[in-house]
């Protein structure tokens, strides 16, 4: 066991976990952040993606104890208190999720991709969207509601 602290949500999270505790499994199971799925387990679905330091990483390939000095958001960290980010208003608003599995990467993504780019064209969203399987929707809806995002921040690219 190792002693590992994580800024996690803007909040320091202190644990003696195995060496071995992949980031996802601290982050579930550890803290009960159940946000972030826990789906292939091998990195090719995409639905265990957070934020670190600003970018999307794989939590399931990625040791917690690698983390430390890292600024780690997860789908909980984004909203402020009971006030949603506009990405997560703008997938209600259109309808961008179904089952919600892979809903936090997805938002996650766009989050990232709009703090980089406030003005994305669609193939961008696209390739922004492209790294998390989702078997329900099809991605338009949520290609569109990232594009309302950007537009309601004042981007919105062609």
């Amino acid at each position: 066991m190792r002693v590992i602290t994580l800024s996690i949500n803007g909040q320091k999270h202190s644990r003696a976990v195995p060496p071995s505790t992949t980031l996802v499994d601290y982050i579930r199971e550890e803290l009960n952040l159940t946000g972030t799925k826990k789906g292939c387990d091998l990195g090719e679905c995409g639905c265990c993606t957070v934020l670190v330091d600003g970018q999307p990483l794989l939590s399931c390939l990625t040791l917690a104890a690698d983390m430390e000095k890292k600024e780690i958001t997860t789908i909980e960290g984004i909203a402020d208190g009971a006030k949603l980010h506009p990405v997560q208003e703008a997938f209600v608003e259109h309808g961008a999720l179904q089952c919600g599995y892979c809903t936090p990467a997805m938002i996650l993504n766009a989050v990232s991709l709009l703090e980089n780019n406030p003005k994305p064209c669609r193939k961008e969203i696209k390739e922004c969207v492209s790294g998390t399987i989702c078997r329900c929707t099809g991605y338009t809806k949520i290609e569109e509601a990232i594009e309302a995002a950007a537009a309601k921040n004042g981007g919105g690219g062609a």
